[in-house]
């Protein structure tokens, strides 16, 4: 027997609820029970992660096990279970529910009622239920459960050494679902048939694959194959792969199709493969992860060759997420400088997918695994995009068949202030469902801002947040967020009637959410957005002041902000400390070319630099005449100035390379430089960044002196803003957010310095506190705005 999707078989669990006399009617007792058997009925609704994760399979079992009678089905993003029996097996079946729940499941049980007369009969499983209100949870991809990956390493198993092998627990979900409910026919393995097999696997209760919808076999699911500009393509699995590994071997590059799109990989121990990778990239600094082969009880012990993990780390790393995650080098590895350099970290990860972990177990070594992207867009998934887009990068593709209905980086976590943070949100943990404290009053489509870009969709009280797209200057990845946008819309059944925005109107979401003719456009301040992403993020009452410190985002006076205090709540924010404005000559140029911030810190206090690149003094020019000068408060300009200054890093080939560099090299807390601190004609507090200045151009010190009082000095004026702010107008609790808050050394002494003085401190957890965090936060900013219009 062979089926693509949920029908009903002969085999099949699947009844129909209805047999069952309805709570409503009323259950009658079986005439054969013994009279005093102490029984009873309930009627649980669970809520959660319940859906992808294997979770009525496990329901069906338990209450088989405990001799209880029901039902349990679907009901559109939740679960229904009618349960009769004894009453200690009852109350075992609700402990267990929670306790004992398949790990990539989180259920709530929301509703708990008794039933007025016993329920009997076999326990089974009810056809899904279509006229609910929808509450749908879209899961992301899962990385290979353990008994998968005992299975693809066992050779008396049917699917040994399948590169595709997946059940409840483990395979990609969010990218292949093409629309909802989450059945086989809605995803891109609708066009592979099942065999009889997997056909049986899928139809039985018992089988840790019923209707796990990803599941195939080499008879009869999506197959590898190998493309190597003039040889003959390799179209079996074990053919396939073995020219993948010979051309690793040989210190070639080869892109290989993951789950969620394209990694470009090579040897981690060849400096070569990785300066030809670099090259080919143009990506000459920017840091490359590497994933590990499995080894030891854990799974680690490699990894652990190379860096120190603390637990949290291990765990994480080792977790059903699989992200990248950035350890501390170990002295003693031999693995190229070249990988991460001027850095004292390492991005690291394990293999997440049958696929990587053939790879890697071959290989017996770690690999590098980049994003298969052009730079700044999102990762390629297509095979013929990817072998036209990436043949001057890649010696060869190690292909597969399977659609990948859209795209999900890596996520990427950093132990920031005592925790492991997000950096990025992708494969694993995206999409990300976050609660707001207020409700839409009509569905709203978050677009966020122009880097790191995320979109979310808000609708009641839900906001779900998408992976991570790129930087959407770019054209590619402006078409991404569009399918995006409407796949967000699509699997959740919940159509936008408004866009929120960046109030900047050069960037390309604002212009994308003003061509939406048909719906009505709302604006956000930049930092009010990360101010509130933060505030909605972690609800805690009375007056916030948050620290938004990042790049640039437009103001509400018209400068380029990023050094700012915000007073008050989200939809009512108002700024009350800042930095010492200084102009950028050359506007966005200064973000990639970080000698423009230095220079003009010395213009604005009346000096010259003698070592600027300005040699014919163009950009003092038109620094004189405001001409493309725009004036910024930003700490992520300050710290690029001091990147300049103290290591020379006058140009940049990504974001934040020189301030990267920087706290690479601090040690320890150094006594900070007294910066000045006053109010301006307008009110608000400034730190005048001056004092620095002498200390960040001074010769006779070590550049790792001064790269630790630069990150003392401006922590220290974190606390004296706050301290001040706090006296003035009251202050219930500090956030920290934005981007320059990646930077843990500045991040852990400011937290030390707010919580000595009295002042509670917050970080965000589920979401990066980059601009990755910006849709949410226009999504909570408008709700906020409009209860309080309500009130």
């Amino acid at each position: 027997m062979t089926t693509s999707g949920k029908g009903q078989s002969a085999h099949s669990p699947l009844v129909d609820a209805r047999r069952y006399r309805s709570v409503e009617e009323g259950a009658r007792a079986d005439p054969g029970a013994p009279a005093d058997a102490p029984v009873s009925a309930v009627e649980l609704r669970v809520a959660g992660h319940v859906q992808g994760v294997g979770f009525r399979p496990f329901v069906y079992r338990l209450a088989r096990r405990l001799g209880l009678s029901g039902f349990v089905r679907n009901q559109l993003g939740e679960v229904l279970i009618v349960v009769g029996g004894d009453v200690a097996a009852l109350e075992r079946f609700r402990a267990d529910l929670v306790g004992c729940a398949p790990p990539l499941s989180r259920p709530r049980i929301v509703h708990d009622a008794a039933v007025g007369s016993p329920v009997v009969g076999d326990f089974e499983i009810a056809a899904s239920a279509s006229t609910a209100q929808a509450r749908i949870f879209v899961p992301p991809d899962y990385f290979m459960c353990d008994d998968c990956r005992r299975e693809l390493a066992d050779p008396a198993d049917r699917r040994y050494r399948y590169p595709f092998i997946n059940c409840t627990q483990c395979g990609p979900r969010y990218t292949l679902i093409e629309r909802m409910p989450y059945d086989r026919p809605n995803t891109s393995m609708a066009a592979f048939e099942f065999c009889a097999d997997c056909a049986a696997d899928y139809g039985d209760p018992m089988n840790r694959r019923f209707h796990a919808e990803p599941i195939a076999c080499a008879a009869c699911g999506p197959s590898l194959s190998f493309h190597a500009a003039g040889k003959s393509p390799k179209r079996e699995a074990h053919d396939a792969l073995g020219a993948a590994l010979e051309q690793l071997r040989r210190g070639l590059i080869v892109a290989v199709k993951g789950i969620g799109g394209y990694h470009l990989v090579c040897d981690a121990t060849s400096a070569g493969a990785i300066a030809a990778l670099r090259e080919r990239k143009s990506r000459p600094a920017k840091p490359l992860a590497v994933m590990f082969p499995l080894a030891g009880a854990d799974g680690l012990d490699v990894v652990r060759r190379h860096v120190t993990l603390s637990d949290e780390e291990a765990a994480l790393v080792a977790g059903p997420q699989r992200p990248i995650v950035l350890a501390a080098k170990r002295a003693g590895s031999d693995l190229p400088a070249c990988l991460a350099p001027g850095l004292s970290e390492l991005g690291v990860f394990l293999p997440y997918s049958p696929l990587h972990q053939l790879l890697l177990e071959a290989f017996a070594g770690p690999l590098v695994a980049t994003s298969g992207n052009i730079s700044g867009e999102p990762v390629l998934t297509d095979n013929d995009e990817a072998k036209t887009r990436l043949r001057q990068t890649a010696d060869g593709f190690l292909h597969h068949n399977r659609p990948i209905v859209r795209p999900a980086d890596d996520p990427v976590y950093r132990r920031i202030a005592g925790r492991l943070r997000p950096l990025r949100i992708g494969r694993g943990c995206a999409p990300c469902e976050l609660n707001l404290p207020w409700r839409q009053r009509a569905p709203v489509l978050a677009v966020g801002g122009h880097m790191k870009g995320t979109v979310a969709l808000s609708f009641n009280d839900r906001v779900v947040i998408s992976p991570h797209i790129g930087e959407l200057d770019i054209r590619r990845s402006m078409d991404v967020f569009e399918d995006v946008a409407g796949a967000l819309q699509s699997l959740y059944g919940v159509r936008a009637r408004r866009v929120v925005c960046d109030a900047h109107p050069g960037y390309r979401t604002h212009r994308w959410a003003r061509e939406q003719n048909a719906l009505p456009v709302a604006t956000v301040w930049h930092h009010h957005a990360h101010a509130s992403a933060l505030a909605a993020e972690r609800p805690a009452p009375g007056r916030w002041l948050v620290f938004t410190w990042d790049g640039v985002g437009l103001g509400e006076d018209g400068d380029l902000w990023g050094g700012e205090a915000l007073l008050g709540s989200p939809g009512d924010w108002r700024r009350v400390a800042s930095l010492r404005r200084f102009r950028l000559p050359g506007g966005e140029r200064a973000g990639r070319e970080p000698w423009r911030s230095a220079a003009s810190l010395h213009w604005e206090c009346g000096l010259q630099w003698r070592d600027t690149p300005d040699a014919d003094g163009l950009a003092h020019a038109a620094w004189r005449q405001g001409l493309n000068a725009p004036r910024t408060s930003a700490a992520g300009r300050l710290f690029d100035a001091a990147a300049a200054l103290i290591l020379g890093q006058t140009h940049v080939s990504f974001e934040a390379q020189g301030p990267m560099r920087l706290e690479a090299l601090c040690r320890r807390a150094r006594d900070p430089v007294p910066l000045p601190l006053a109010r301006d004609d307008d009110g608000v507090w400034r730190s005048d960044w001056r004092p620095l200045l002498a200390l960040m151009t001074d010769a006779d010190s070590a550049p790792a002196m001064r790269a630790e009082r630069v990150h003392s000095t401006m922590a220290a004026a974190i606390v004296e803003q706050a301290t001040c702010i706090a006296d003035h107008y009251g202050v219930d609790q500090v956030g920290l957010c934005g981007g320059v808050f990646q930077n843990r050394v500045l991040t852990r002494q400011a937290v030390d310095g707010l919580c000595a003085v009295g002042l509670p401190v917050y970080l965000p957890r589920a979401l990066p506190c980059n601009d990755a965090a910006l849709s949410f936060g226009q999504a909570a900013e408008l709700a906020a705005r409009e209860t309080q219009d309500e009130n």
